[in-house]
């Protein structure tokens, strides 16, 4: 008997095990299922814009309360304890990686507009809410901290979630994206810790009651102590685990398993003695140091899991709490309390951000968009909604309500973003400022910069070349480029408004201008005709010297910038290691200026003297295709007209020639529409300029027949000594079968392929390299450059 009772017991195990393995498989199938069914809906919601939070969100919903679901998962008090367990980990998590990723010195900057926008409409949504959710009766008994609490709420910004949105619309490196986002993260951190000091003091289990003073006392001290541990302690583990582990190697998960169990014993510190732990791990990560591999390594890896794995899952929970069928949809008072919050958030934000704006000198319509993004709210409000309803301080219907409503705030973000990006296309230029569109009855006017005396006289020369016709002749705006240091501020004199509103007496900038001044007037003064000039100056810090070189070309409505490449020739003819920072500003104007730009590359041409009644300058442009090279050619038909410059034109065609395997490829490559379009272009522009200038005798023209980029290469090496200056496209080829490849091995890449090779240390130390990159309208392919600025 014994033995069989054995048996039996054995079988019943088994069984048990089978019974077990079971359900686990069906659970993951279902959730794979969900995941796929997210994939899908978020698919078909893409044309649209929505966020991939709104898809999650109604797979959950769906999913959770369809009827077999319930009878199959739900009704097993065991499987919903679980999944509760799991929610709060994942919440918790949530929290902590939020609080990691905001720098705790936030609260050092409340004077930045963003923190002054940001607080402001905060204020706003809270009074707001404060004195008409009252009115709505959402908790079952009258509470006034219930509805400051609420209120909070509603004030709030869901930053993380903002933050992806706004990257993920593309207008995450724009200033008003950035502006946003900073702002969110300064309102999301106000309204968690308004609600964190506000568990301290009322008890939503009792109804926010107020808790007795030994129990405030017990949690500040458990608190404080818990911060301490975060802010002073924690940083030595770190720096020991990042010490032992450097990057590149392999960490020792000895190490990690110390890190991660040291953070958790603190965040458990404060629930112990009853406070929220999604709160307390919050804390715990805003004062924890951000830097260092595993601060990295936690946030890249909770916000890759979370966002793949866990936040479907998280809305299936929400529909678990939140049965759809127990939404008192026939009642009008059910829908109010949906509208009515969704109004009050979004027209306290709106308000706030309005107001502010206007003090601080925003555009209205950039500061309701403002106020519009910032409204947004997302996960942490969601698990806020249903805790009120699992407290039993809301019903499920009011809990169902607050969750659309913080949907509601989410779904619109496309359109706002949508708008904005309109409003910045409107406001960019409309014309196209290149030297391909200069009406030749109109004067051509060129931001001439320069760095230093050094670079005086390539710029007159460049201007004696550039003169073409007396009439219309061409305006130069000679713009000095001055790093803004601290000394240089503090000797700055404000005068009137406009351009010319600053003056800087420094004395080592003003010795410098002057001198700049006087050998200009001096060149001025004796070749005068067909050349205007002004005396410009761009001052500013090496980071923003471009937006202020791009603001003077838009103002001046400028045709071409030229500005100086950052290595300066020494006195062997080599050019040095040059100036990194003012390297940035020549990539950030080529990426951002409202027109036409060139980069001048000094070898020999501020050497020069040019003359006007015989040859001093051998010139050659070299032409392959694409619109920047299509702008070289036009520049260099004003240079043609020099009597002291010899012009000789190259043009580097494919040779059709050959049956190999490679030159098949060559010739698949090329009979593209979008190459064959752009080649009808390049001829008619081409035989224009041969018309005009090479025709008459005045220009040489020399063609090279090349099969790939290597022959390419080759004949521009022979060139070496052959000309003074080179002018050539930055790139815009499409397709170009001779260019392909060269980019792999390109040293500044801002000169494009050919400039590169022709500006290498290596290449002839007398010749100098004039690159010009077309101006491209903005909107006119993708839309708008990344960096747009609106505010």
């Amino acid at each position: 008997m014994d033995f069989l009772k054995q048996n039996d017991t054995k079988v019943e195990c088994r069984n048990q095990i089978t019974i077990r393995i079971a359900s686990m498989s069906i659970y993951l199938l279902g959730f794979f299922f969900a995941m796929f069914l997210c994939n899908c809906v978020h698919l078909l919601l893409r044309p649209i814009s929505q966020p991939r939070i709104i898809a999650e969100s109604m797979v959950g919903l769906l999913l959770s309360n369809l009827e077999f679901v319930r009878s199959r998962f739900l009704n097993d008090s065991e499987v919903q304890q679980t999944l509760n367990n799991i929610v709060d980990a994942i919440m918790v998590c949530h929290m902590f990686v939020v609080g990691l990723e905001i720098d705790p010195n936030i609260f050092l900057q409340l004077t930045l507009p963003e923190a002054k926008v940001a607080y402001s409409g905060v204020l706003s949504t809270f009074v707001l809410a404060c004195l008409i959710t009252p009115l709505l009766n959402i908790s079952k008994q009258s509470n006034a901290v219930f509805s400051s609490c609420l209120a909070i709420v509603l004030a709030g910004t869901d930053s993380p979630l903002l933050t992806r949105l706004i990257t993920d619309l593309k207008i995450g490196k724009s200033d008003i994206g950035r502006f946003i986002v900073d702002a969110g993260i300064h309102s999301d951190v106000v309204s968690i810790l308004l609600i964190a000091i506000g568990y301290l003091i009322f008890d939503p289990d009792k109804n926010f009651q107020n808790r007795s003073v030994i129990m405030m006392l017990k949690m500040m001290a458990i608190l404080v102590f818990q911060t301490l541990l975060a802010s002073k302690v924690v940083p030595s583990v770190m720096n020991w685990v990042n010490d032992e582990n450097p990057e590149g190697k392999p960490m020792k998960g000895s190490h990690l398993v110390v890190a991660l169990a040291f953070i958790i014993l603190i965040c458990s510190m404060s629930p112990v003695v009853g406070y929220s732990k999604v709160l307390s791990a919050f804390l715990v990560g805003l004062f924890m140091p951000r830097e260092g591999r595993i601060s990295k390594m936690m946030i890249g890896k909770v916000n890759y899991i979370f966002r793949t794995i866990f936040y479907p899952l998280f809305f299936f929970w929400v529909g678990t709490e939140a049965k759809l069928s127990e939404f008192e949809a026939a009642k009008i008072a059910s829908w109010g309390k949906i509208i009515i919050p969704f109004i009050i958030a979004t027209s306290g934000k709106v308000v706030g951000s309005v107001v502010s704006g206007l003090l601080l000198g925003f555009h209205w319509p950039e500061s309701v968009a403002t106020g519009l993004l910032l409204n947004i709210k997302g996960h942490f409000q969601v698990y806020l909604a249903i805790n009120a309803y699992r407290m039993n301080v809301i019903s499920m219907s009011t809990s169902i309500a607050l969750v659309f409503v913080t949907f509601l705030t989410i779904i619109y973000t496309p359109v706002v973003v949508a708008k904005i990006i309109e409003r910045a296309r409107r406001r960019s230029p409309t014309q196209k400022m290149a030297l391909q569109c200069v009406n030749p009855v109109n004067e051509l006017r060129i931001l001439l910069c320069i760095r230093s005396p050094q670079d005086v006289n390539s710029a007159i020369n460049f201007m004696e070349i550039s003169r073409g016709p007396v009439n219309p002749g061409i305006m130069v705006f000679l713009t000095d480029m001055i790093d803004l240091t601290d000394q240089i501020a503090a000797t700055l004199i404000t005068q009137g408004e406009g351009i010319d509103a600053i003056t800087v007496t420094d004395p080592t900038v003003v010795e410098m201008r002057e001198k700049i001044t006087q050998d200009v007037n001096a060149y001025l003064n004796d070749n005068c005709q067909g050349v205007s000039l002004r005396r410009m100056m761009a001052l500013s810090t090496i980071n923003n010297m471009h937006q202020d070189i791009s603001i003077l070309a838009e103002d001046l409505m400028i045709h071409l910038i030229i500005l100086p490449f950052h290595k300066n020739q020494e006195e062997d003819g080599r050019l040095q290691v040059g100036h990194t920072g003012f390297r940035h500003i020549n990539r950030k104007v080529l990426r951002n200026a409202p027109c036409s730009v060139g980069i001048l590359v000094d070898r020999g041409l501020g050497k020069t003297v040019i003359s006007r009644s015989s040859i001093s300058l051998n010139a050659a442009v070299i032409f392959i295709g694409g619109k920047d090279d299509r702008e070289a050619l036009v520049y260099a038909g004003r240079v043609a007209r020099h009597p002291g410059v010899k012009l000789t034109v190259i043009r580097f065609l494919l040779e059709a020639a050959g049956d190999s395997v490679s030159s098949r490829i060559s010739k698949a490559k090329v009979n593209t529409s979008e190459h064959l379009e752009e080649m009808k272009i390049d001829d008619e522009c081409f035989a224009e300029f041969y018309d005009k200038h090479v025709a008459g005798g005045r220009v040489a023209y020399v063609e090279k027949y090349l099969v790939n980029s290597g022959q390419t290469f080759s004949t521009l090496r022979s060139l070496e000594g052959q000309y003074g200056l080179f002018i050539v496209g930055r790139g815009g080829r499409v397709n170009s079968v001779l260019t392909v490849g060269m980019s792999d091995w390109e040293e500044c890449p801002e000169l494009g392929p050919i400039g590169d090779i022709l500006s290498a240390s290596d290449f002839s130390v007398t010749a100098s390299v004039l690159i010009i990159q077309q101006h491209s309208l903005k909107g006119e392919l993708d839309g708008l450059h990344d960096e747009f600025s609106i505010m």
